[in-house]
Order: C-alpha cells, then sequence, then structure tokens
C-alpha cells in the first residue's frame, strides 16, 4: 500500500493548518447493500463520482472489524479492480469475487464493503491552508446460500417481539427474536401505543436465528393497553417496509 493510502487509513490527509476545510463525499455507492447469491461466480459494486474533482478509491470487504485494512482484512472475496481513480461525472464498476473458501450454508453471512475515497491535493489558489479528509463508507454485503428455507421478503413477520426490562433494569426495551436464515435490517423500531409511535427511533438488525435489544429511550413508565412493535425493515433495495406486530406474553 502506498504512503498516500497508509495516510488515509488514518482518517485524514492534513495539509498546513486548519482554516479552511473541504469534507465533501463525492463517490457514491450504488445501493445501500450488497447481496451476493451463492451461485454467482461474481456481482459488481457501482460507484460513481458525483463531484467535478477525480478522487483516488480503493476498495476492500472486511467481516464486521471497522478497523480492518485492505491488509488485514481476512474474508473469502476478492475485489478487481482493488484500487483506481475515478474521473468527475464516471462510473466504475467494481467486481466482487466468492474464492470458494466454506461459509455457512443454513444462513445468511454478514461482510462488510468499504470504499475509501482520497481527494486529488486541493487547490491553493486563495492562499488559504487547507484540511483535507479522506472518507471511508462501509455498506452490508450479505452473502446467501442457495435453498434457504422461506423467502428472505416473509421474514419480517416471522420476527417474535417481547417487552423486556431496560439495561441495568433501568427503562424499557424491545427484544426482537428472528428464528430465519435471513438477516433482517431495521430503519427505525418503536412501539405502536394507540395511534402514535414513540420509543427507539434507531434502527438496528437481528442476525439469523438471533436476538436483538432495543432500547426504548422516550419510554419512561409502561404505557396502558395494547402496545405493539412498530418498526421499518430495510429491504434488499434499499425501500422501507413499515410493519406493526402484536408483543408475544
Amino acid at each position: 500500500m502506498s504512503n498516500v493510502l497508509r495516510y488515509a487509513m488514518a482518517g485524514m490527509l492534513v495539509m498546513a493548518g486548519v482554516f479552511a476545510a473541504r469534507s465533501e463525499a463525492s463517490v457514491v455507492i450504488g445501493g445501500t447493500r450488497v447481496i451476493y447469491p451463492a451461485r454467482e461466480k461474481e456481482i459488481t459494486v457501482k460507484l460513481t463520482n458525483d463531484s467535478s474533482r477525480p478522487a483516488l478509491v480503493q476498495v476492500w470487504l472486511d467481516d464486521g472489524d471497522e478497523r480492518s485494512t485492505p491488509d488485514t482484512a481476512k474474508v473469502p472475496f476478492t475485489v478487481a479492480p482493488p484500487i483506481f481513480r475515478m474521473e468527475p461525472g464516471k462510473g466504475q464498476a467494481v467486481r466482487v469475487m466468492y474464492t470458494k473458501e466454506p461459509l455457512p450454508t443454513d444462513k445468511e453471512t454478514l461482510f462488510w464493503v468499504n470504499v475509501l475515497e482520497v481527494p486529488p491535493k486541493a487547490d491553493n489558489s486563495e492562499g488559504r491552508n487547507l484540511l483535507q479528509f479522506a472518507f471511508r463508507t462501509r455498506i452490508k454485503l450479505l452473502f446467501r446460500p442457495a435453498g434457504l428455507p422461506g423467502d428472505v421478503t416473509d421474514a419480517p413477520d416471522k420476527l417474535s417481539w417481547t417487552w423486556v426490562p431496560g439495561e441495568d433494569g433501568k427503562g424499557f426495551a424491545l427484544r426482537v427474536t428472528n428464528p430465519t436464515p435471513y438477516y433482517v435490517n431495521f430503519a427505525r423500531v418503536d412501539v405502536r401505543v394507540g395511534d402514535r409511535d414513540v420509543g427507539n427511533h434507531g434502527g438496528g438488525m437481528v442476525a439469523p436465528g438471533g436476538t436483538s435489544t432495543f432500547p426504548l429511550k422516550d419510554v419512561t413508565t409502561r404505557p396502558s393497553g395494547e402496545v405493539k412493535a412498530s418498526f421499518g425493515v430495510i429491504t434488499d433495495y434499499g425501500a422501507i417496509k413499515d410493519l406493526v406486530k402484536p408483543l408475544s406474553p
């Protein structure tokens, strides 16, 4: 890896002084997640440079370690090209290939796609000192084995939700259990009380066969009457599907 990219891994490229800053990410990933069907020899991740300046881009995968680098990440995938220059207004298709190391065949496996963008040296025609940042974007890649039971679109309906005490017994939370072999990703998780949603407002996910707990930040006392789980599920295509489900006893 070049010295430029090593500095970029640290989070930014510094030019003398900090009187002005450029902080716009220009390289855009086409989608919010990537699905890799096990039967496919390869898939593509599409990138676009929406700025008026070229950018140096590096792409790699990791298995969940946010501190990973292309040198340290150990995943059963290769990408091509791993490093390239993107001209302004242009696109680039990055090929991702599974290298056939064994992965679970009875459930999805989660990986992450990293896109590191290193901007070119800024034009300092105004005589100002500049601070430039390198941007690292991570999106999920779900490796989906063939022949999994059920359908991914039905997985959210099979979740079960329960009311539980919050962390350290303080407050309240919703716990979701996922009996399916698919990851379910949430844009939000709340409770429906009457005709309004209160609670968490944040997102998250639940793994195949796993559980996740979502603290209800806005709930200080247990509501009376019927309480339901209200949540927004992010689909394979990045759309949000809103659902309301009764809580389990």
